[in-house]
């Protein structure tokens, strides 16, 4: 059989990567295509490359074709339930010198990081706290789905920065099942595969330096299991009320809310003289579906809730200031042209450091308004924050 593509099934509006050497293994491509790119990643089992076509990444992963099929199905049903994964693009069927081999690739995940540069690089280590609860949370995302990991750990995810936190996605579904929902068993076997594969990976930064021979590495999977823990309680437990305390449903759903997740039914069955109250939760993106509804901003969910809290502000001025109350839409929209777009524009226009992600920018610049704010004990307002944000940021360079 002659070397290169078999087959290949690809997703609409990506490119058809025919001209990759495909002919060849991964490992082997250097100095064979000048679309390489090398990106922030984490170790992996299998050879994995990056490549490049007009400013956007893609993830090249060479497996077996069967592990190939099963991880691009996994990876496509993760995607249609709304979970924090890396995007599917397709899959390949090669021929090359080391024989047939599948390939699955994706959508790299542009600004993400892979766990171990948050602990490398100090200008990173503000966001190494909101690591194991990323992880957490993401773990109880996939669970809530009906979604068996089956190889939980630092090295199979990226994280994005979200709000001055982490948002978790996964990366690595080759060991993954989708169900329609997952026993106690299987949940407490995921977090013990997790516990082994966390304290592995705090070991490896121990080996590299980046912590100290004494860290007891063990606490970060107990955090995590812990975190993990407290969220799924959270989601899952039934309350009694009586009749009276109806109010409570509401406050439950806010509650909810307030931790990322959207809320689908609400079931309220007798129980004697009570009623008992249990939530379904669907997603963890109630902030991130109603700022895209609003605006058509599609962010990560902390950064969401921030944007609607400041939109939720501008409702209340807006109505004050005009004498009548002011619809949500259209302060969304006052938002986004007077707030939102000239800021970051601006900032974007001084720094020229200053090309990442639009969302986090903004988030910055908000931190940055309320420290402000905090020591002059006033609203010190958007445009003398916008100053100090950029003098700070261009005397550091």
């Amino acid at each position: 059989m002659a070397h290169g593509l078999i087959w290949s099934s690809l997703r609409a509006g990506h490119p058809d990567f025919l001209d990759l050497p495909w002919d060849r293994p991964l490992t082997d491509w250097e100095g064979h295509t000048d679309r390489l790119e090398r990106m922030p990643a984490g170790d992996s089992r299998h050879p994995v490359v990056f490549v490049n076509y007009d400013g956007r990444v893609y993830a090249v992963k060479s497996l077996s074709q069967e592990l190939a099929t099963r991880e691009y199905a996994a990876l496509r049903g993760m995607e249609a339930r709304r979970l924090p994964v890396v995007t599917p693009v397709g899959s390949v069927y090669a021929h090359t010198p080391d024989g047939e081999s599948g390939i699955v690739l994706t959508r790299y995940l542009d600004h993400s990081l892979p766990y171990h540069q948050l602990f490398l690089q100090s200008k990173l280590s503000r966001y190494r706290d909101s690591l194991l609860d990323a992880l957490a949370g993401l773990l109880v995302e996939l669970h809530l789905a009906g979604v068996y990991w089956g190889d939980c750990s630092l090295f199979n995810t990226l994280f994005l920065r979200d709000a001055g936190r982490l948002r978790a996605y996964l990366v690595d579904a080759e060991t993954s099942e989708i169900h329609d929902s997952l026993s106690d068993a299987m949940r407490e076997y995921e977090l013990q595969v997790m516990f082994e594969n966390v304290t592995g990976g705090m070991s490896d930064l121990v080996a590299l330096g980046a912590l100290p021979n004494d860290e007891p590495v063990e606490r970060a999977a107990e955090a995590v299991a812990t975190r993990y823990g407290e969220l799924w309680d959270e989601i899952s437990r039934d309350e009694l009320l009586v009749p009276s305390d109806r109010y409570r449903i509401q406050e439950r759903v806010r509650r909810l809310n307030a931790l990322g997740f959207s809320v689908g039914d609400i079931e309220l069955t007798p129980a004697g003289a009570q009623l008992k109250l249990r939530v379904a939760v669907t997603d963890r993106s109630f902030h991130r579906d109603l700022l895209h509804s609003l605006t058509g901003f599609d962010v990560q969910e902390n950064q969401a809730r921030e944007m609607m809290n400041e939109i939720q502000q501008q409702r209340a001025y807006l109505g004050e200031l005009r004498g009548h109350s002011t619809s949500l839409s259209a302060a969304a929209f006052y938002w986004v042209e007077h707030l939102f777009t000239p800021t970051v524009d601006r900032i974007r226009a001084a720094l020229a450091n200053a090309d990442g992600d639009r969302a986090e920018l903004y988030i910055q610049l908000l931190e940055h308004k309320w420290y402000l704010s905090e020591r002059a004990q006033r609203d010190v307002g958007h445009e003398a924050a916008v100053d100090d944000y950029i003098s700070g940021r261009s005397e550091a360079v």
